[in-house]
Parts: structure tokens; sequence; C-alpha cells
């Protein structure tokens, strides 16, 4: 029997976790979230790429091991991601601040309006989603995988957004006719930008576990 991988995923996402967990099923990970692992708080993301940002998360899930109720377990490992979307006319806004360019505490539907008022009248509405994650070992080496998605932004959304997911609805995937938003988690998983990060990161734990 192989033996089980624990990981804190440093989240507080509920969208973000069935995805990332869905993608770790079947694997000898133990996936755990923040507050599963009863850790208060959440990480600072005043960091200036993608990189800094997962970094600090992951860093902050592992460095907080005291309040884990797993506390005992001494090989666990953490991991975490950042998520922009790169807009080709906007000159790459917002970036890694997706999250925040409408407002540090902006809600989700107010991103997506936000969003699409900036593109008001533009005719050219590409953009790439890009994610990259930190795996960090118990002894706290970084490893960071990366992937991304080609696409375009509709005028208005198709249906509603998944909680946190503010480009769910308005975000079509090169060659797709759907949008996340109407995607279920397994397809989205398989052709996502979250999705090609994540099973990087798998498959490197099962070849180092193998």
């Amino acid at each position: 029997m192989r033996r089980p991988i624990p990981i804190t995923l440093s989240t507080r996402n509920p969208s973000k976790t069935e995805q990332i967990k869905a993608i770790f099923a079947g694997s000898n990970c133990v996936i755990r979230t923040l507050a599963e692992a009863r850790i208060k708080g959440e990480a600072v993301e005043d960091g200036d790429t993608l990189y800094t940002n997962a970094l600090k998360k992951a860093e902050f899930a592992r460095g907080k091991k005291w309040w884990s109720i797993f506390a005992l377990w001494k090989e666990d490992w953490s991991i975490s991601d950042d998520t922009g979307i790169f807009i080709t006319a906007l000159k790459g806004e917002p970036g890694h601040r997706a999250a925040r360019w409408a407002g540090e505490d902006a809600e989700t539907e107010e991103i997506t309006v936000y969003t699409l008022k900036r593109l008001e009248g533009i005719t050219d509405r590409s953009a790439v989603f890009r994610t990259t994650v930190v795996l960090m070992s118990p002894k706290g080496k970084p490893y960071s995988f990366t992937g991304e998605v080609r696409g375009t932004i509709l005028e208005a959304p198709r249906v509603p957004a998944h909680p946190k997911m503010p480009y769910s609805p308005i975000f079509l995937p090169d060659g797709e006719t759907q949008v996340w938003a109407e995607m279920t988690v397994e397809y989205e998983n398989s052709i996502s930008h979250r999705g090609k990060a994540f099973r990087k990161a798998r498959q490197f734990l099962e070849y180092l576990h193998r």
C-alpha cells in the first residue's frame, strides 16, 4: 500500500478546492484546505508576479503548521496557486491582479462587470489565462509549475459565475463552445490552465514517491 502524502492546500475558495481535489482524486495525496487543517488567516497576496503570490501562500500554509490537527505528520507538503488573466487589448491587464483590479474588496459579480466595462467598444477581446502552482516540500523547497489557456472574453455573461470565479461566465477558451461556468468540473480540469499546472504537480509528486 502506498504511503499517503499529506498536502495542505492554501486556499479558502470553494470552487478552486473542488477543482483541485478532483485533480488529485485517485492518487495517494491527501489534500486538506486551510480550514480543514485549522489554519487561521490567509496569506497576503502583495507580490508582483503569479509566482511570488503563489510562493507566499505556500509558505503561509507551511509556516502555520503548528495550528494544524495534522501537525504530527512530519512530511506534509503545502501547495498553492495564483492565477491571472492577461488581456491583449489592455496590454496584459489585469494580470496577477485579476481578483483585485476592480477594487480590493470587489465581489465576484463586480469584477465581471468591471472587466466587461473596460472592454466596451474593443474588438480584440483575446486573453490568456495563466496559473502558476508552487508545491513546497517538507523542508521548504519550492517547485513551480505553469499552465495556460488562450481564449476570448465575451461581451456578456452566459450564465452565473462560479463562487469567487468572476471570469468563469465570460471566458471562452479557444476551440470550445462553453465558457468555464458551463463546463463540468471534470471537463474543465482536463483543459484548463489550473488543471494543467496542478496535474504537473501531481505527476511530480507521484514520480518522487514511485
